[in-house]
């Protein structure tokens, strides 16, 4: 975290790079459980504490057809990300893993979809790079939206509508946001965090998937299943449960502070530790399809947020 701040880059890059820097460490020896551990159940309370992100006023605010618009949006780059995953040749997880990545909150989004993953040897090799591909793609288009914006010819407020609902990452919202203005900030940042809250709604229809793939795989097999996973996992509810704290207002401003902080804190660790736990020549041997798959979600969620926009759908309260 004090390296990306130095260098102004994206802390989820650094934590990979870094994590991937001592990958020996999760081959044997006594670092093998911490490691398990923290890409695992720590990645998971971090997920929960994403929900002290946001309020229900905030929401409220800007008028049915922002949060319409959001919703369709997540929905539709989800739906294209699986339909485009299948014609490539991947399973539909790895589709929902980068659209949601891509149409929710990057690389936070990418962590807590494939917590809700079923136990597989790829599982982390698909969210180191959907990881990786997403804050590449976020910091480029932190740099190159503003500009594009401008040529679009976009007041304050569709420029912050724009950026909030196609930028991965909160940060480089944030970035981009207040880089052309505070009304453009303060709008592209609200959107952004109804994008998050789709977090929930998105890790439910994973979980779904898994405990549909496990019933699938015992009733082929002939025998039950060991283990059926809670369609609403854990750290689902309690994203919940803060969330709906965090908006009656009953938490101080440092206790809701604290929380972001533990929250980034933690996310930052279990993405070093899935670095730890990759080896280099397995992403180096991924090939092409999966960067083509992240680059066409990341455009049609553009386009698609700039026709809404022009259709009338930001026509709220804001």
């Amino acid at each position: 975290m004090f390296l990306a701040s130095h260098y102004g880059a994206p802390v989820m890059l650094f934590a990979l790079m870094l994590g991937l820097a001592v990958n020996f460490l999760s081959q044997e020896g006594r670092c093998k459980l911490g490691i398990e551990f923290t890409a695992r159940h720590v990645l998971r309370w971090g997920v929960a504490l994403l929900g002290l992100k946001i309020t229900a006023a905030q929401v409220q605010a800007m008028g049915w057809q922002p949060v319409a618009m959001v919703t369709a949006a997540v929905v539709a780059t989800i739906a294209f990300g699986i339909v485009m995953a299948r014609m490539l040749g991947f399973k539909p997880f790895f589709g929902l893993l980068t659209g949601g990545a891509v149409g929710i909150c990057g690389a936070s989004a990418a962590l807590a979809i494939s917590a809700a993953f079923p136990q597989h040897p790829q599982r982390e090799r698909a969210t180191f790079f959907a990881v990786i591909g997403v804050t590449t793609l976020s910091t480029l288009a932190m740099v190159l939206y503003p500009m594009v914006v401008r040529l679009l010819g976009l007041t304050n407020l569709e420029a912050g509508f724009f950026l909030g609902g196609t930028i991965h990452d909160v940060a480089q919202v944030v970035g981009a946001g207040y880089s052309m203005g505070s009304e453009t900030g303060d709008s592209a940042t609200v959107i952004k965090l109804m994008r998050v809250a789709m977090l929930v709604p998105v890790i439910a229809f994973a979980a779904w998937m898994t405990h549909r793939q496990q019933a699938q795989h015992a009733g082929v097999e002939g025998v039950p299943s060991p283990h059926h996973p809670p369609l609403l996992p854990w750290f689902v509810v309690m994203f919940v449960v803060t969330m709906v704290i965090n908006s009656l207002g009953v938490l101080p401003i440092f206790v809701v502070n604290l929380g972001n902080e533990v929250s980034k804190s933690f996310l930052v660790a279990s993405m070093a530790a899935i670095g730890m736990k990759t080896h280099l020549k397995d992403v180096l041997s991924v090939g092409w399809k999966p960067v083509f798959l992240m680059l066409l979600e990341t455009v049609f969620l553009a386009v698609l947020i700039y026709a809404m926009m022009k259709i009338g759908w930001t026509h709220g309260n804001a």
